[in-house]
């Protein structure tokens, strides 16, 4: 199979790249999810929810938001590279995979919530049950939201500048 048929390569222009996270999938995801939790919750069995059940998703977020700090901080200072004090692009690679994979996460987990949030002010104040298991639908939502805006930071922060020419050319010895 010669290049032409194999389309471009990584090297060449034109050759595979990682787009964007998009709204609309994650609104769409999150929107999915949400509509079938309610829908199984009023049809089939409604979920228990402890107080702590979205506790993990805080701290997820809080990894994505270091590693965010840490990324942005090594590529504004153009320390990307092998040796110390530097960051490897493999590693700029894998977070924007970590990124991408808590954006997901997110969106599903801000579905669960929220259908189960729904389906819950839907029985009113009635239900002890569906009272008690509120505020851990509540912490859960949030800690969702949180490790959303938390993904999409991480992920903006391992942009590569648009174009190269407008960097200063690397004066380093080689």
């Amino acid at each position: 199979m010669s290049g032409a048929e194999r389309g471009p390569g990584p090297e060449e222009p034109g050759g595979p790249t990682v787009r964007a996270t998009g709204w609309v999938e994650l609104v769409a995801i999150a929107v999915g999810i949400g509509i079938g939790v309610y829908l199984i919750a009023a049809n089939v069995v409604a979920p228990i929810i402890p107080i702590w059940a979205g506790a993990l998703l805080y701290g997820i977020a809080a990894a994505d938001l270091y590693i965010a700090q840490l990324v942005r901080s090594r590529l504004g200072s153009g320390d990307v590279g092998l040796g110390p004090g530097r960051i490897h692009p493999i590693a700029v690679a894998r977070a924007v995979a970590l990124a991408k994979a808590s954006a997901y996460l997110g969106a599903v987990a801000l579905g669960f919530f929220g259908g189960t949030l729904t389906f819950l002010y839907t029985l009113g104040n009635d239900l002890d049950a569906a009272r008690a298991d509120r505020p851990g639908a509540w912490i859960g939502l949030v800690g969702a939201a949180l490790l959303l805006a938390a993904a999409l930071w991480l992920e903006r922060c391992c942009r590569t500048p648009d174009d190269p020419e407008e960097q200063p050319a690397d004066t380093s010895p080689a």
